[in-house]
């Protein structure tokens, strides 16, 4: 069974950074894709950042120059990394993968339980 574990979600003010975290375990054959989606009270969720295999990343226009993706293969983690925080990056942040498991025909997907992050003004 495939799972997506994230870490790193907290309180931070203003200008801040917070990195995060998302590790994918379990009997996984490859990873098409890896990111992270968000989702603020009352909102819908939204694209973040994305990285894939290819290897090209696409980033939410709200993030650019703000955020980095990165992503460790050898290590099935994809992280976040993120500067200059803003109060409206306020959100449930969720890692999401785009995986084939092992002996499956083609790839699924599969989401994490949900990060927080909050930004105080």
């Amino acid at each position: 069974q495939v799972q997506l574990v994230e870490s790193g979600g907290g309180l931070v003010q203003a200008g801040g950074s917070l990195r995060l975290s998302c590790a994918a375990s379990g009997r996984i054959s490859s990873i098409n894709a890896m990111g992270w989606y968000r989702q603020a009270p009352g909102k819908q969720r939204e694209l973040v950042a994305v990285i894939f295999d290819d290897p090209r990343i696409n980033y939410a226009d709200s993030v650019k120059g703000r955020f980095t993706v990165s992503r460790d293969n050898a290590k099935n983690t994809v992280y976040l990394q993120m500067n200059s925080l803003k109060p409206e990056d306020t959100a449930v942040y969720y890692c999401h993968a785009r995986i084939v498991p092992w002996q499956s025909p083609g790839y699924r997907l599969y989401w994490g339980q949900g990060t927080p992050v909050t930004v105080s003004s």
